[in-house]
C-alpha cells in the first residue's frame, strides 16, 4: 500500500490585489509543505478573484460606465499564462516539492477566462484548463474555453485533471475525463451549497476516482472598500463560506467539509484504490455500452483569427485561410 498526502486549501482572495493574494498563497503553501503534502489544490478564481455580488453595471440592452470601470479593475487583477505570476506560483510548488493546482483569472487580450493551472514539483507549468461554460452572470465577464485545454496529466500520484465549479455538472465532460483515465479529480469551486457535497461524492463514486474540491472562504473584509456588492458592507459578512472536501473512489468522505474559516484539509490516499473501485464499475470500460452510446470530443484549438503565410512563389503574399 502506497500512501500519499493530498490537500485542499480553503482560502480567500484579497480581491483586486493580486500581489497580496500571492503572499497569502505563499503562506498557505509553506504551511501545507510542513504537513508533507504532495498535491495541493486551491479554489476557483483564487488568483484574480471571484467578485461575488457585483453586477458590473449590466442590464438587458445596456451597460453602465461604472460597470466598465469594475471590469477594468478586474482585468488588471488577472494574470497572463505564462507570465510573471505563473513563475511565482511555480516557485511555491518548487518550494513545496509538490504538485499544485490552482484557480486563476487569466487574461488574453481584452478577454478573461476562469482557468485552472497545473504545476509540477519542480515549479514547471504543466498545463491549463479553461472553464468551458461560465455559469449565469459569469458569462458577462468570462469567455468560454475550448476542447484544447482539458488535460489529464500523468504524475507519480496518479492522473490529475480539473473541472471548475459547475463544469462538474456536465455529463459529457465527466465522461471525457473518465476516458482519459483520471484518478485525481480536482474541483476548484466557489459553490458553498450543501448539495455540492452530494455532487462531489457522486463524481468520486461514478468515476472511481479521488475528488479534491477546494472552495474559497471569503468575507466582505477581503474586498476593497469601494466594492458595491449586494451583501452589504459588514467586514465579517461571509461572501463564500467554504465547504472544501476530499472524497475517495467509493464515495466516502475522507476529510472535510469545513465551513466558516480558512483551512488546510488533508488526507492520506492510496492511488491503487482507484483501480480497486473499478472492479465493479468502470463507466468507460466494462460498464459502458459503446454500441448504444458514443461521445465525440473535439480538442481542436479555436482561435477567432488565424493567419497563414504562403511560400514558394514570388507573387504569393500573406493571407487569411479560406473559411
Amino acid at each position: 500500500m502506497s500512501q500519499h498526502r493530498v490537500a485542499v486549501i480553503q482560502a480567500g482572495t484579497t480581491l483586486f490585489d493580486t500581489p497580496r493574494t500571492l503572499a497569502r498563497m505563499e503562506a498557505h503553501c509553506l504551511a501545507a509543505a510542513g504537513q508533507g503534502v504532495e498535491l495541493a489544490v486551491f479554489p476557483e478564481a483564487y488568483v484574480g478573484g471571484y467578485p461575488k455580488g457585483l453586477d458590473f453595471g449590466a442590464r438587458v440592452g445596456t451597460r453602465s460606465a461604472a460597470g466598465r470601470e469594475d471590469y477594468l479593475r478586474y482585468w488588471k487583477a488577472a494574470i497572463e499564462v505564462p507570465g510573471p505570476e505563473c513563475t511565482t506560483i511555480g516557485g511555491f510548488a518548487a518550494r513545496m516539492r509538490a504538485h499544485l493546482v490552482t484557480g486563476v483569472i487569466e487574461r488574453e487580450g481584452g478577454t478573461l477566462y476562469c482557468t485552472a493551472l497545473f504545476f509540477g514539483p519542480d515549479g514547471a507549468l504543466l498545463g491549463r484548463h479553461r472553464k468551458l461554460m461560465p455559469t449565469a452572470s459569469e458569462r458577462l465577464i468570462w469567455g468560454q474555453g475550448d476542447g484544447s485545454t482539458i488535460p489529464v496529466l500523468e504524475t507519480p500520484l496518479g492522473r490529475i485533471g480539473a473541472a471548475i465549479c459547475w463544469e462538474n455538472y456536465m455529463p459529457a465532460l465527466r465522461q471525457a475525463m473518465y476516458a482519459k483515465g483520471i484518478s485525481l479529480w480536482c474541483a476548484p469551486t466557489v459553490d458553498e451549497r450543501d448539495i455540492w457535497q452530494a455532487s462531489m461524492r457522486h463524481i468520486a463514486y461514478e468515476g472511481r476516482c479521488f475528488v479534491l474540491s477546494a472552495c474559497q472562504f471569503m468575507t466582505r473584509g477581503d474586498a476593497p472598500d469601494a466594492y458595491d456588492a449586494i451583501q452589504g458592507n459588514d467586514p465579517k459578512t461571509e461572501l463564500i463560506r467554504g465547504g472544501s472536501v476530499i472524497v475517495g473512489p467509493l464515495g466516502e468522505v475522507l476529510a472535510g467539509p469545513v465551513y466558516g474559516r480558512e483551512a488546510i484539509i488533508t488526507a492520506d490516499i492510496d492511488p491503487d484504490d482507484a483501480i480497486r473501485g473499478k472492479y465493479d464499475l468502470d463507466v468507460v470500460g466494462h460498464y459502458a455500452r459503446p454500441e448504444v452510446f458514443r461521445l465525440s470530443v473535439d480538442e481542436t484549438p479555436r482561435a477567432a483569427v488565424s493567419f497563414a503565410t504562403r511560400t514558394g512563389a514570388a507573387d504569393e503574399t500573406e493571407s487569411a485561410p479560406e473559411a
